[in-house]
C-alpha cells in the first residue's frame, strides 16, 4: 500500500466516525414505545472496528513519514510540520490584513480619525510569499505520498 492510499483511508475512516457519531447520538434517546432507527450498540461496534483500522493506520503513517527522507531539511514528518506552521502563518497575516483593511465610517470631521499601523502591501506580499512555499511544499509532499510505500 503507498502512503497516499494510506491517508485516503484514513481521512474516509475519519469521516465515516464522524458520520457514525452523528448517528450514534440520534438514536440514543427515543420516546417510550419506539423502536431506534438503529441499534446504537451495533453503530458503537462499527465505531470501535473503524477506531482500531485507524489507529493502525495512523501508526503506519507516522512510522512511514519518520523513516522517509525528505530534503536536506529533514524527513517527510518534518515537511508536514513546516508546511503546518506555513498555513497556520498564512492564516494569522490573512487575519491582520483583512483586520487592517476595515474603513472605519466617520460622520463628521470631529470624529476620531483611524490610521494604520502596517503596511498592508508589504503584509500581502508577506501573504502571497508563504502561500508560494506553501503551495510548492504541499505538491512536493502529494507527489512523494505516491511513490513511498507504507512502512
Amino acid at each position: 500500500m503507498k502512503l497516499a492510499e494510506a491517508l485516503i483511508e484514513r481521512a474516509e475512516l475519519q469521516r465515516k466516525n464522524i458520520q457514525l457519531f452523528n448517528r450514534i447520538k440520534s438514536n440514543t434517546m427515543i420516546q417510550e414505545g419506539d423502536t431506534p432507527a438503529e441499534n446504537p450498540r451495533d453503530l458503537i461496534a462499527e465505531y470501535e472496528e473503524n477506531m482500531e483500522r485507524l489507529l493502525f493506520l495512523i501508526r503506519k503513517i507516522n512510522a512511514t513519514n519518520n523513516a522517509t527522507p525528505f530534503d536536506e531539511n529533514g524527513n517527510v514528518a518534518d515537511a508536514i510540520a513546516r508546511r503546518d506552521s506555513l498555513k497556520a502563518k498564512i492564516g494569522i497575516y490573512r487575519a491582520i490584513y483583512e483586520s487592517a483593511m476595515i474603513r472605519p465610517e466617520r460622520y463628521s470631521s470631529t470624529e476620531i480619525k483611524f490610521v494604520r499601523c502596517i503596511d498592508a502591501k508589504e503584509l500581502q506580499n508577506t501573504i502571497h510569499q508563504l502561500s508560494k512555499q506553501y503551495r510548492e511544499l504541499d505538491t512536493k509532499l502529494q507527489g512523494i505520498n505516491w511513490t513511498i510505500d507504507l512502512v
